[in-house]
């Protein structure tokens, strides 16, 4: 399939609303991939793939790939420095999306001397051959700005309806095989028997079961449990780990799915002393200060992310393991047991203070309490778990609901950036600044967010920020610093990025504060004050 078929998808995508139809038009993409007629599948016009357009196995986990805005490379080595000067595009569309992921693959194998002239030169190759819309598209995949709306849901959505087959079965095989785009091919050639051959297999990551959010402990234990016994579980902020062990050999793995396990020695001599011949658990790692409260994220996202030497690294920071779940154990899975049983099952395997702090309750004054204490020790606050649910990996269950204390801030918008994807042609990441006297410009950047905004409040801030404006540098619109917008986020990390030395994490617009002047703003020191 050319590339440029992909890209008129996207658009079309783009331009609507409906998530049915969004899938059904991806649908029809992965069917023309995968030469296939899709007469019948889809309410789509059917597309017949003519014998000089064969499909080739490859082209249809691509296009889903490419669709969902991701990279089978993951990581390619390109840039937004590399993308800032693209050769002119060109007149006519000649590449296939096979051709596009081998240029991109060659590209991220690229090591040593001279690599970085090299890249430059295939990364200009390659976009040479690009018509304007194809190297927009492409630029926004490799910096991660696809958000047309065909992500997970729809993507998982679409595979079924190409597939003809129901949506349960298409999600547990992408729960198990951790990636929709390696499920597409196998669910259009082979159909159900193909997805049920797929299983969980130990030293392969699947995909994890991810929390929903409430907005205090008793609202959530309701939505959880309906009045009956609840497990709350310490939240940490450290890095999720899904831990697999298959005799001595020890696999870890993010959250990404990414294999970190030469960075984490500490944690794989811990999950190689459990007596268990294989295993697959949910685990956290985190840096602690010696008095038991946690450094902050950045101490250990710093340590995990590191490629220095993994032993020195341990001795400066070590990072403490905690399981909190239990999928797989000597040769049963146990994603479909109840939580209680796969708790119980592991916490008979871990030596103490291994387990993650939980408590079980049907009392939401207790677990309120349970929730201030972990709040007190430093730590994000609760996650509150169904005791009957099964491990729904991949999405955000109902029986995971995380419950954090909410932060605001009142701040001041200092320029903002055109958006890619769904929001091209919008204002869109906001810069937010603090109050600071200290400063030349009165405000002292504190990070950046597009979480949080609708397509009203989309609409209303290009207009808004432009009637500001004071300038522009590349894609970002400079504005006279005059907007207040309420800003909720989880906490603060120190940042060299920015010069108040702070950053905000997880910021998300509220509101925008029409009933407030800029001089009314938050000031550093009352943000600097929120990070002791």
């Amino acid at each position: 399939m050319k590339f440029e078929r992909v890209v008129q998808v996207s658009r079309e995508v783009g331009q609507t609303r409906s998530r049915t139809r969004k899938s059904e038009l991806v649908a029809a993409a992965l069917r023309e991939a995968a030469g296939l007629d899709d007469a019948g599948s889809t309410d789509v016009a059917p597309t017949h793939v003519a014998p000089t357009d064969a499909a080739h196995p490859d082209d249809a986990r691509l296009v889903a790939s490419y669709l969902s805005g991701e990279l089978p490379q993951r990581r390619t080595g390109i840039g937004w420095r590399s993308l800032t000067s693209l050769p002119p595009p060109a007149t006519a569309s000649v590449r296939t999306v096979r051709e596009i992921d081998g240029a991109l693959t060659a590209i991220a194998a690229l090591r040593g001397p001279g690599s970085a002239a090299r890249r430059t030169a295939a990364v200009t190759e390659l976009f040479a051959a690009l018509n304007a819309d194809e190297q927009r598209y492409l630029a926004d995949l490799l910096t991660g700005q696809v958000r047309q709306g065909a992500l997970d849901g729809v993507l998982l959505a679409a595979i079924a309806k190409a597939a003809q087959l129901p949506e349960a079965v298409v999600r547990r095989a992408v729960m198990l095989a951790g990636n929709p785009s390696e499920v597409v091919g196998v669910a259009l050639a082979d159909g159900a028997a193909g997805l049920a051959a797929i299983g969980l297999a130990v030293g392969r990551p699947l995909r994890p079961m991810l929390a929903g959010s409430a907005p205090d402990v008793p609202a959530a234990m309701a939505q959880v449990g309906a009045g009956q016994p609840v497990a709350l579980e310490r939240k940490l902020d450290g890095i999720r780990l899904q831990v697999h062990k298959s005799g001595t050999e020890v696999r870890l793995y993010t959250r990404s799915l990414e294999e970190i396990t030469a960075r984490l020695p500490e944690v794989v001599h811990l999950v190689s002393t459990l007596p268990a011949r294989t295993l697959v658990a949910d685990a956290e790692a985190i840096a602690l200060r010696p008095d038991g409260r946690p450094e902050p994220f950045q101490v250990t996202g710093a340590r995990t992310a590191s490629r220095g030497d993994p032993a020195e690294l341990a001795a400066k920071v070590p990072v403490t393991t905690y399981l909190f779940d239990l999928l797989h154990l000597d040769g049963a899975d146990l994603l479909d047991e109840p939580a209680a049983a796969r708790i119980e099952a592991l916490a008979g395997l871990l030596p103490p203070g291994s387990l993650i702090p939980r408590m079980v309750t049907a009392d939401p004054q207790q677990g309120a309490a349970f929730f201030a204490e972990q709040v007190a020790a430093g730590h994000e606050g609760v996650v509150v778990k169904s005791l009957q649910a099964p491990y729904a990996a991949g999405r955000r269950g109902a029986g995971w609901v995380k419950v954090k204390p909410r932060h605001t801030l009142d701040l001041v918008v200092l320029a903002v950036e055109w958006g890619s994807g769904r929001r091209r042609g919008t204002l869109s990441n906001i810069h937010l600044g603090a109050a600071d006297p200290d400063s030349p410009t009165g405000f002292t950047m504190l990070g950046k967010t597009f979480k949080g905004m609708t397509d009203e409040m989309l609409a209303w801030q290009t207009e808004r920020f432009l009637a500001l404006e004071t300038g522009r540098d590349g894609h970002i619109v400079h504005v006279r610093p005059e907007q207040v917008v309420e800003i909720a986020f989880d906490g603060l990390q120190r940042s060299s990025r920015y010069p108040g030395g702070l950053a905000l994490r997880f910021a998300r617009v509220l509101r925008y504060r029409d009933d407030k002047q800029a001089d009314q703003a938050d000031a550093l020191t009352t943000v600097r004050s929120l990070a002791q």
